[in-house]
């Protein structure tokens, strides 16, 4: 495996061009094996997801950790890493969409639907080119996330099914389009802005978390490309570009905020001199408006992880806990002695994790300050 492969690029990038074209070929030539082996009936039912996602990430995160970007980028902050592989993919993204431009023709919407009449094991060559693109970005925007969760030291077992999900949600920015249409897409040029509103506007994701949804949902998102005959090299370019760029900045947004959380939360384990009293008061800050956010979730799990991993601490009460009652929390204060700065710092930090704190949070904290100073 050469490191001029797309699955290990370096940050220097002399001669970067020939190097890059070398790259997207050999990645074009590997795709286009792995479309012939599929099916009319796999494009239509969006198996060819499932069958891409594990060729894509199987042999991939066995070489792919954070010892293996520390080996090459020792000493160099996770930010300035995750730019240069956006920039990257977003540049092999963009050399491809050159390569497949010739693709989207008028000839390729008029075989699209010949899908609907072919052998259940043949697949039209014109559809078998399009798959080439399809398929290389859906690769190379998967990779790039999973990436980026590594590079923040986010936790992923791609052997959960729910961690599985969480990298695919977050690679291709489902549920989040609205947020990438209307945040991010100030990176975009004038110019390809209507096209990337419709791109991510084009196609809403059933509920089912099924991979085979995930490819009809991706195939008929990126049919966008195909229902502009004629495109143009221009066009197709740019298109692959931002789309990958805007995908990159997503799962950025996504995995740097967990790890915010993580750090966070194992900040307040370390420091913690009460860590079981800890987990209490943090449970009843979150639950102090009856709502629960993603971060506040976020922060709970992780903290009740390292209270377990640092001081092998598991408290099966809270665990099975409904509804928290503040007075026994206040009956745990109390009968603590000593000094309990930590875990009044504690509360600061749980209040403020999903932005400004709110007057219910603020009341607890009042309260919670006052018995801390008795005690």
């Amino acid at each position: 495996m050469t490191e001029a492969r797309i699955d290990a690029v370096d940050i220097d990038t002399d001669g970067e061009d020939d190097a890059d074209r070398e790259a997207v070929q050999h990645e074009r030539e590997e795709i286009r094996e792995f479309v012939k082996g599929l099916s009319a009936d796999d494009i239509k039912s969006g198996s060819w997801f499932t069958k891409l996602s594990a060729q894509a990430l199987s042999s991939y995160t066995d070489k792919v950790d954070w010892q293996y970007f520390q080996e090459r980028y020792e000493g160099v902050p996770a930010d300035a890493i995750v730019d240069q592989r956006m920039k990257t993919a977003a540049r092999y993204a963009a050399l491809e969409g050159g390569l497949s431009a010739g693709a989207y023709t008028a000839a390729v919407v008029a075989t699209l639907g010949s899908l609907g009449g072919a052998s259940p094991a043949t697949v039209p060559a014109a559809v078998a080119t399009m798959m080439v693109d399809v398929a290389f970005i859906t690769r190379l925007q998967l990779r790039l996330a999973y990436d980026i969760a590594v590079l923040y030291r986010v936790p992923l077992d791609l052997s959960d099914p729910e961690d599985m999900w969480k990298l695919i949600r977050v690679a291709f920015t489902i549920k989040s389009g609205e947020a990438v249409r209307e945040g991010a897409i100030k990176v975009v040029p004038a110019l390809v802005r209507p096209l990337i509103k419709r791109f991510y506007s084009r196609a809403v994701l059933a509920a089912g978390r099924g991979l085979p949804v995930v490819g009809k949902f991706l195939l008929q998102r990126n049919v966008i490309k195909i229902g502009i005959p004629l495109v143009g090299v221009p066009l197709a370019v740019l298109l692959n570009r931002y789309t990958t760029l805007l995908a990159g900045r997503h799962a950025q947004a996504v995995f740097r905020n967990e790890a915010r959380v993580i750090e966070l939360a194992e900040g307040m384990s370390k420091r913690s001199r009460h860590p079981q009293l800890m987990l209490w008061v943090a449970w009843l800050v979150i639950m102090a408006d009856d709502k629960i956010t993603d971060d506040e979730a976020l922060l709970i799990r992780h903290l009740v992880r390292l209270v377990r991993d640092h001081h092998q601490v598991v408290d099966e009460q809270l665990a099975h806990l409904v509804d928290i009652d503040p007075a026994e929390v206040w009956r745990r204060i109390d009968a603590e002695p000593g000094d309990l700065s930590d875990i009044l710092d504690a509360a600061d930090r749980v209040a403020t994790v999903d932005g400004a704190v709110n007057k219910f949070e603020k009341a607890v904290i009042s309260e919670l300050r006052d018995r801390c100073l008795r005690a």
